[in-house]
């Protein structure tokens, strides 16, 4: 990634071009694991060249050596960054965007009571008991199209409240242009409305044929960014911020990523040098840090659920039919087939509940 010797740099060799010719996989998060850990035992043995390599940082890159890599493990936080307290990761720690929303839905809410607006149609739909209401999209399968509209509204009220304007060179759109346009004398100046944000998210992610999980994981190496690197992300660097979140989350999460010379052709005037650059500020800014727990994964599905439902961004309901309660039963009937040995185990235990009737269960009347 990032490297200006690698296939990035040849259009053909771009595993998301070659997919209807056959062509060899991408290098996914498997290979990159297995290319690391060869690296570090390379570097890492006793004595010998590969010592001596890795610390002049010599090695060839083609080569059966390599310098020595950090474990992810091994990495020193800086003292004022406490692991607890950053969302990006520790599942319990508060997601930044849902925090800085928070501050526009209570300013609503009390305008809509002082002057007594009135919420108008109810266009949510409830269940009854008759009739239930779901929709399309769980925490292992998204619904792309809700998840980009969270995700810009999350990158929205980032813009919108942030603390300051601190920013870096490598993302400064004045400095780093992505398009041949002339940027304004002014362009510090102007906050992006939500739908600029979400148009220029939604060609990314349709020319790229991204999926709903890399816009989620897009919004945590943004916000671990701005954390790392104590940045904020205004209206001079969100583009690029953002093309290098996206950029780094379609390589971590699809096995056929989508590589640098790929973007150059969605945006027609950046070089794959300058993406190369970005890239690898990003990785340092990171601290390489490009590991999401599941956890961390569903409190970022979850919050960002919670801040469409604050914002009136309803997913699409529709009612339940009897083909998708059927398959809901089935996935329900493999977690009881898996934990009913553990249940058994437990019951054994008390020799009082031995004799003890199987829990009954009222079968679903679907009208």
């Amino acid at each position: 990634m990032g490297n200006t010797v690698t296939c990035c740099v040849s259009p053909d060799a771009s595993p998301k071009l070659s997919r209807a010719r056959g062509g060899g996989a991408a290098p996914g998060p498997d290979r990159w694991a297995d290319a690391y850990q060869a690296a570090a035992a390379a570097g890492g043995g006793g004595g010998g060249s590969g010592s001596a390599e890795a610390e002049s940082g010599d090695s060839d890159p083609g080569g059966g050596g390599g310098p020595h890599l950090q474990h992810i493990s091994d990495r020193e936080f800086p003292d004022d960054l406490a692991l607890e307290s950053n969302p990006s990761d520790h599942p319990r720690a508060s997601t930044i965007f849902l925090s800085k929303s928070q501050t526009d839905v209570r300013e609503k809410r009390k305008s809509n009571h002082i002057n007594h607006v009135s919420p108008g149609q109810l266009t949510k739909k409830y269940s009854s008991c008759s009739t239930i209401f779901i929709d399309d999209s769980t925490v292992s399968q998204p619904n792309l199209r809700s998840t980009i509209k969270c995700v810009t509204l999350a990158i929205f009220y980032h813009i919108k409240n942030r603390d300051s304007d601190r920013s870096l060179d490598i993302f400064d759109e004045k400095s780093h242009p992505l398009t041949r346009e002339e940027v304004p004398d002014d362009y510090y100046k102007h906050d992006p409305d939500h739908k600029h944000i979400y148009r220029f998210v939604r060609t990314l992610f349709s020319a790229a044929q991204l999926t709903a999980e890399c816009a989620i994981v897009t919004l945590v190496y943004l916000e671990r960014l701005l954390t790392y690197a104590e940045i904020d992300i205004c209206p001079s660097n969100w583009k690029r911020i953002v093309l290098g979140a996206i950029l780094l989350a379609s390589k971590v999460w699809d096995d056929q990523a989508v590589w640098n010379v790929d973007y150059c052709q969605i945006l027609k005037d950046i070089t794959v040098e300058d993406m190369n650059e970005m890239e690898r500020h990003f990785l340092e800014l990171l601290q390489f840090n490009i590991n999401v727990p599941a956890s961390v994964y569903a409190k970022y599905y979850f919050d960002l659920r919670s801040l469409a439902d604050d914002n009136n961004l309803s997913f699409l309901l529709e009612p339940l039919s009897k083909e998708r309660a059927q398959k809901l039963e089935a996935i329900s009937r493999l977690c009881e087939d898996k934990y009913k040995d553990l249940s058994k185990a437990a019951m054994r235990r008390s020799f009082s509940a031995d004799n003890l009737v199987g829990i009954r269960r009222s079968n679903a009347i679907l009208s």
